[in-house]
């Protein structure tokens, strides 16, 4: 993994823990927000407006059902940047 894709990881990452209000080594690439961390819509959606303001890309709504871990979350914001 490049260097530029660790650091987007890792942005996105932190954006998803403190809106979470979770520390970093409590989630996983794959451990569910909903049922493991109990984030609810609200949450997700300020997830959303958070990567779209800092990546400066727009993510369409209908992608949160794909974002329901960091690995959903890290490809729905790379098809929407085009990395």
């Amino acid at each position: 993994m490049t260097a530029i894709v660790e650091e987007r990881r890792e942005t996105i990452k932190e954006i998803v823990t403190d809106i979470l209000e979770i520390d970093s080594d409590e989630v996983t690439e794959t451990s569910l927000f909903k049922e493991e961390h109990d984030a609810d819509s609200l949450r997700a959606i300020e997830i959303l407006a958070a990567l779209e303001k800092t990546f400066n890309i727009v993510i369409e709504q209908s992608e949160l059902s794909r974002m329901v871990n960091l690995q959903g979350v890290y490809e729905v914001v790379s098809d929407a940047a085009g990395w």
